[in-house]
């Protein structure tokens, strides 16, 4: 009998511990450390690229001319994902366009909130539930002056031992009346991914 409740706390013994052994730990880290968990787009880059690029396209002597004496309203088109990964671009443009933004530098129309800002138009025209003379009238927003675009694309080359991702990123801005570019920027990254041989 003895032997039984030994053999039985022994295993309860080892189960429990496996079970601790395999317990998930969670921990807040630092946002902007370097993060290089694999070779793919991540965090650290999409931060370099969205710092960089504003940084160029704030001291850009052609900007300082535009936001001289006003603050121009822009609209940030979404960025086109010219590579291979599935690679969340709105978060680059909106990190990009919150820097911008608090330059004090620009204003910005958000064209993916136009529909729902016609739903609230509507709302307090047609509803019968807002008091006329507090109404926002229709025809009264503000266009864009400026339009942000660009696009992210990747070469990615591999063998046995090596993986190597290049990455360029490219921003122009465009004056909508005129069509022209008034400026433009790109950066680059590479990230490099190889074997590392275990020596005894």
């Amino acid at each position: 009998m003895n032997k039984l409740a030994l053999v039985t706390t022994l295993g309860l013994t080892l189960v429990f511990a496996a079970g601790c052994a395999n317990k998930a730990v969670v921990r807040y880290g630092d946002a902007t450390a370097v993060e290089t968990t694999d070779i793919n787009f991540g965090s650290t880059d999409l931060q370099k690229v969205a710092a960089q690029m504003t940084d160029s396209l704030l001291l850009s002597p052609v900007v300082g001319t535009l936001t001289q004496n006003t603050r121009p309203v822009m609209f940030v088109e979404r960025l086109k994902n010219k590579t291979s990964e599935h690679i969340d671009t709105e978060s680059i443009t909106d990190s990009i366009s919150t820097k911008l933004l608090r330059s004090g530098k620009f204003r910005f129309v958000d064209m993916g909130r136009v529909e729902a800002a016609r739903e609230q138009l509507n709302f307090q025209h047609d509803g019968g539930m807002v008091d006329p003379n507090t109404a926002s009238q229709f025809g009264r927003q503000i266009g864009a002056q400026y339009m942000l675009y660009g696009n992210l694309s990747s070469i990615v080359k591999s063998n046995q031992d090596k993986s190597d991702v290049y990455y360029k990123f490219t921003l122009r801005l465009m004056d909508l009346e005129s069509g022209l570019v008034e400026w433009a920027d790109e950066t680059e990254i590479r990230k490099t991914k190889a074997k590392e041989s275990v020596g005894w």
